[in-house]
């Protein structure tokens, strides 16, 4: 799929969903947020930094509070859609345009907005071990250019790729993955550089 320019083009790229994120992003440009496209998606900041997003998936739309952890959440509609994998992201989900509050999600974006105004951030874990699945070890192992490409990643990097390959259940799909992310790795690229 082709990148997304704006806002409007990702809604029109959604028509299953385009009446709730109208919806969402009309409670967003109320906000004093700027709004761009981040991750092929609509990102709103502060100051350059990002606080909420937007996306829409095959069984929900859904606002993402990327400091959203540090939010009181006294209406219990924040989870975590990545257990173990995502400190500080939480995200709101939404089935229809009946299920959206605009004063309540107005109250959860406000205080996001505070938050990121005053700083207050979720760190991520930079020092977690890095586990290298099998499949990438023996790559690593035959292919001396391949190793050094690897080796020259951060260690983000690097464990973006061994995640995304040991996420994978199915033999298969891990070598189908593998061979998608060998020239990415060679190009010194991250997962998700463009």
């Amino acid at each position: 799929m082709s990148r997304v320019n704006n806002v409007e083009e990702y809604i029109s790229r959604n028509p299953d969903w385009h009446e709730e994120l109208s919806q969402l992003r009309l409670i967003f440009l109320t906000m004093e947020m700027e709004e761009t496209i981040k991750w092929g998606m609509p990102t709103y900041t502060v100051n350059g930094k990002n606080v909420a997003g937007l996306g829409a998936f095959k069984s929900y739309v859904g606002i993402w509070f990327h400091n959203g952890a540090l939010l009181q959440d006294k209406n219990n509609k924040l989870i975590n859609a990545q257990e173990g994998k995502t400190s500080g992201l939480r995200q709101m989900r939404f089935s229809s345009a009946e299920d959206i509050v605009p004063l309540m999600i107005i109250e959860y974006i406000n205080e996001a907005v505070e938050n990121q105004r005053a700083g207050k951030e979720i760190k991520a874990n930079r020092d977690k071990e890095l586990i290298i699945p099998q499949q990438l070890v023996d790559k690593l192992h035959v292919d001396q250019s391949f190793s050094q490409n690897f080796k020259k990643l951060s260690k983000s990097k690097q464990r973006e790729y061994a995640e995304y390959i040991s996420e994978a259940k199915r033999e298969e799909t891990k070598r189908n993955r593998m061979e998608k992310i060998i020239p990415m790795i060679n190009a010194e690229m991250g997962m998700n550089d463009r």
